[in-house]
């Protein structure tokens, strides 16, 4: 088989042309394809992570009143993220899946793969029939359409943060995978302030048809994120080693026999900031209007402006980490968190909007953010080119799983065993970044790792 040489148009870093003793020059992301490259996996994360988010608020707000019925209000909502774990617990067997053909036949096919599966499953959400329509079938086919989601959002991160990274220079590379995790946050923008503004309608109005519409919007949003992503070329160090696709044969039977403390460590790592966006973003919302009475629409609101608040983080995260390394600027997000965890449950309690607002913030901005925004670059780091998709993903979509998939029912339990309380739900988010930072002071820095490197 003949091999096939990375494409002209690839930015990755060229030998300095000057010489004599000149400063080497910080390659730039600015050129026509990397931009390109850097809208794909922003739009297509955020894309799907409108889809994916979407669905979180609804389970929050809706599903245990429209699919969910004829329960105990408590057992409704319990019921409701449960089929939210359903669909996180499908993202890492949408990881392997899909990572197995991005190491195997490329990037960029398995994304736009992902980015349909996901529009489908979003749409038909959005026309599905109430369980007073059509019986079990209503929840029973939520919960199948929920699955599709995991899948397809189990595939899509690892792709979309791959083909900037891979295609960055050395120097920019936790810069340039951060587009992909600023997409995600960004998603969630949209898809609260869509949710936020049908909320507005009277309650039958909104509990009938008004919560349909966030959903039907996926078909727009998806057909401008292919057009993006159809433009894009495949990633440049997979090409490099197309041709060794025929040693590739099962990628995640590599990365679980020589690399088990990569992905045991990287999963408790990510779990951290997975742990915050399931509490603050889902858990805290059904309770500060459910239990608490804050105003719907007001927390919704708050809850946009701290996804915001998350992409800036990210923004200036990634950079840090391009200087200073990824671990140190984890670690800055990891203690925060494990400080700030009792008083942001004690702000909640109170039950004023503008300290949910500021514990929203925090946890958003400060912690999640921090974290996240070199996260990328840290699970990629982890794993050579021939399994890095199938690598990243699995750690990626593990943490999420395991640190957002649970955390509103296990919360939800945490409040029933206290009595009401929230002084356990910190307890146990406390100690889950403790065991975070450990892990993390256990794995090898990666900033000045060589990518192209057969083993590491």
């Amino acid at each position: 088989m003949s091999t096939r040489t990375t494409p002209k148009s690839s930015p990755l870093p060229q030998t300095p042309a000057g010489g004599h003793g000149e400063p080497l020059k910080v390659p730039s992301l600015n050129t026509p394809q990397m931009r390109r490259i850097l809208a794909s996996s922003f739009m297509g994360s955020a894309i799907e992570f409108y889809d994916f988010i979407l669905y979180a608020t609804a389970a929050s707000l809706v599903f245990n009143k429209v699919f969910f019925v004829n329960m105990d209000p408590a057992v409704g909502i319990f019921a409701s993220f449960a089929t939210l774990a359903v669909g996180y617990i499908a993202r890492p067997l949408g990881g392997i899946v899909f990572g197995h053909f991005g190491d195997r036949l490329g990037r960029k096919g398995v994304l736009i793969t992902s980015m349909l599966l996901m529009g489908v499953a979003t749409t038909l959400i959005g026309l599905l029939p109430t369980t007073a329509q059509i019986g079990m079938l209503a929840p029973t086919a939520l919960i199948t359409l929920r699955i599709v989601q995991g899948l397809a959002v189990g595939g899509e991160w690892g792709g979309a943060m791959l083909m900037a990274l891979e295609h960055a220079p050395k120097e920019r590379r936790g810069f340039a995978a951060s587009f992909a995790n600023m997409g995600g946050p960004a998603g969630a923008v949209m898809a609260t302030l869509a949710v936020s503004a049908v909320s507005t309608l009277p309650d039958e109005a909104f509990l009938s048809w008004g919560w349909r519409v966030p959903f039907l919007l996926s078909v727009v949003l998806v057909g401008i994120g292919l057009v993006i992503r159809l433009k894009v070329a495949e990633s440049p160090l997979f090409l490099a080693l197309e041709h060794k696709a025929q040693e590739r044969k099962i990628p995640i039977l590599e990365v679980l026999t020589k690399y088990p403390k990569n992905v045991i460590m990287g999963t408790l790592v990510g779990m951290s900031s997975y742990t915050v966006q399931g509490l603050m973003t889902v858990w805290a919302i059904s309770y500060v209007v459910d239990h608490v009475g804050l105003d719907r629409t007001g927390v919704l609101n708050i809850k946009a402006l701290g996804a915001a608040l998350t992409v800036v983080a990210i923004w200036f995260a990634a950079r840090y980490s391009d200087r200073i390394g990824r671990k140190p600027v984890m670690l800055i997000g990891i203690l925060a968190g494990a400080v700030l965890a009792f008083p942001i449950m004690w702000m909640l309690e109170l039950g004023a909007l503008w300290l949910f607002a500021i514990g929203l913030f925090l946890a958003n901005g400060v912690i999640q953010g921090t974290i996240f925004g070199p996260f990328g670059a840290f699970t990629a780091e982890l794993f050579p080119t021939r399994v890095r998709y199938t690598g990243a993903s699995l750690v990626y979509q593990l943490s999420s799983t395991l640190g957002a998939g649970f955390t509103p029912m296990v919360a939800s339990g945490l409040v029933l065993a206290a009595g009401g309380e929230l002084w356990m739900v910190a307890a146990a988010w406390a100690g889950a970044f403790v065991l975070a930072a450990v892990c993390l002071l256990g794995v090898k820095e990666g900033r000045d790792q060589d990518l192209t490197a057969e083993k590491m």
